[in-house]
């Protein structure tokens, strides 16, 4: 099994920056959600956990195409990570070449990009909280292309499209996700869930 703990330190030992932890984290969240819905009742909801959570590890030191994720994917290997695990990241970036072969791979590369345009649409609500966002708020966001437009709109589509669900139902899913942790990746939580 694999170490959730040392996950952690591997992601501190390569990513300094707290935007970049806190995505990890959200990814995370999401693909610890993911396994029981997409991978079933024996999936290991701890290694989905770690594939979200170190996808973009080597993403602040090593940012290049022609770096990222390869590097990580070596590192990895490295520190006797399965090749699973690795292939899942690899597959994250559409121009490594590497199949998302699995429901695993699949399920990380339609949370991915999701995930942190969940969180932009959340920071920009009064709330800054996704306790109030709705799934017809995000969609309307992913249509202008000047909110957050590092996000890649077309990765989102062809992410739900690969998992084989609907567009709607993955953004209501991944919302209820992160909702747990949203203190954790920056987001306020409303009045009525702080008192709780």
């Amino acid at each position: 099994m694999l170490d959730r703990d040392a996950a952690w330190e591997l992601l501190c030992e390569y990513t300094k920056g707290d935007s970049l932890r806190k995505h990890a984290l959200a990814v995370e969240a999401a693909m610890r959600a993911c396994a029981p819905r997409y991978g079933g009742p024996d999936a290991d909801v701890n290694e989905w956990g770690i594939v979200g959570l170190l996808h973009d590890f080597d993403y602040e030191m090593f940012p290049s195409a022609d770096q990222h994720p390869f590097t990580g994917a070596n590192i990895l290997c490295g520190r006797g990570y399965p090749d699973r695990v690795i292939r899942a990241i690899l597959g994250h970036a559409t121009y490594t070449g590497v199949p998302r072969d699995t429901v695993m791979a699949r399920a990380l590369f339609a949370t991915d990009e999701l995930c942190g345009f969940l969180v932009a649409c959340a920071l920009v609500r009064p709330s800054r909280s996704l306790d109030d966002l709705k799934v017809s708020s995000v969609k309307k966001k992913l249509k202008d292309k000047a909110f957050a437009r590092t996000v890649n709109r077309e990765d989102i589509r062809q992410g739900v499209a690969e998992l084989g669900v609907e567009l709607d139902e993955h953004i209501r899913f991944v919302i209820e996700a992160l909702k747990p942790v949203q203190k954790e990746i920056g987001l306020g939580a409303s009045d009525a869930q702080s008192a709780v």
